[in-house]
């Protein structure tokens, strides 16, 4: 049997067809609410997709919250340190595997990733996988919300529970970027910072969130959402170049760090070029949680 792999996008009908193909799969469900974290869980309860997976964005998907050190970096007291700052600092790629071989994922299986939020927490799984070293990975273009209308079932309650396996870490397939190199790379035409938060806030309007207002200084604004179309797909390749492009100017799209207000919502980002065709780029995973922490770092507004 021909194995059919996936690793930017995947639709519904293509995600039917994989699973009747029973080449190995699984599917994660990564559904969230910043103000109400709790809601994430509640709503796969009420309706996923047949045999997802919950993956937690606070629980499964971040390490454990501690104390900001003087850097901006979130200190626990365990033997896997977090491996960025910030409001959802990133797990060790080392607890990330663990979390993943609980939940039986395995290196042969095709991951798909959806959510019910415009792709917004379902890329963080995304480009964790890739960190991992596991290229088989996709987002479902257009979450439940479309798998749903091209009448796909849904389940209630809870899944059975899978075997444990042993995922392996293989070199990482995307790179990820500290603020200390993000702070080294300001001025220098091989970085160019993309924030992903909305307008108000990259300009400094509000901050509803973080203790200071305001952006990186010199980074470009594209807020996440303006990566999909009306219908909660991702706009198609030929337009997303032309978007990101414009956006560039003459900036090479390999110059390209991706953040937002803590690692998350930048992802969209980093997809969209990505589906683009214009190449892989790196993430600041504290993004601006994990710049602001630290007074000293330039900030702009405006």
């Amino acid at each position: 049997m021909s194995k059919t792999t996936y690793t930017t996008l995947i639709s519904p009908e293509q995600l039917d067809a994989l699973q009747l193909s029973g080449q190995p799969c699984m599917v994660f469900d990564c559904s969230f609410d910043l103000g109400k974290p709790s809601l994430g869980r509640q709503q796969y309860e009420q309706a996923h997709i047949p045999g997802a997976v919950f993956a937690d964005l606070d629980h499964d998907l971040s390490a454990k919250h501690g104390m900001p050190s003087s850097d901006g970096s979130v200190a626990v007291s365990q033997a896997d340190q977090p491996a960025s700052g910030g409001r959802h600092p990133l797990p060790s790629r080392e607890r990330f595997s663990v979390w993943l071989s609980s939940v039986g994922f395995s290196n042969d299986m095709q991951a798909v990733v959806y959510d019910r939020n415009g792709a917004n927490y379902c890329g963080r799984l995304w480009w964790m996988l890739k960190w991992a070293g596991h290229d088989a990975v996709a987002v479902l273009d257009g979450g439940l919300q479309a798998w749903q209308a091209a009448g796909q079932p849904v389940n209630q309650g809870s899944e059975p529970s899978h075997f444990q396996t042993s995922f392996t870490l293989q070199p990482p397939l995307r790179r990820l970027i500290s603020a200390r190199e993000v702070l080294a790379g300001l001025g220098s035409p091989a970085q160019t910072v993309i924030d992903a938060r909305a307008g108000a806030r990259y300009r400094g309007e509000v901050e509803p969130l973080d203790p200071v207002a305001g952006h990186i200084p010199g980074a470009l604004n594209r807020p996440f959402s303006e990566n999909l179309a009306a219908d909660g797909r991702f706009k198609p390749r030929e337009l997303l170049r032309a978007e990101f492009q414009q956006l560039l100017g003459e900036r090479p799209a390999d110059s390209v760090v991706h953040q937002c207000g803590s690692g998350v919502s930048a992802l969209p980002n980093l997809l969209a070029m990505e589906v683009a065709g214009l190449g892989q780029t790196a993430l600041f995973a504290g993004s601006w949680s994990e710049w602001c922490a630290d007074a000293s770092r330039p900030v702009e507004r405006g």
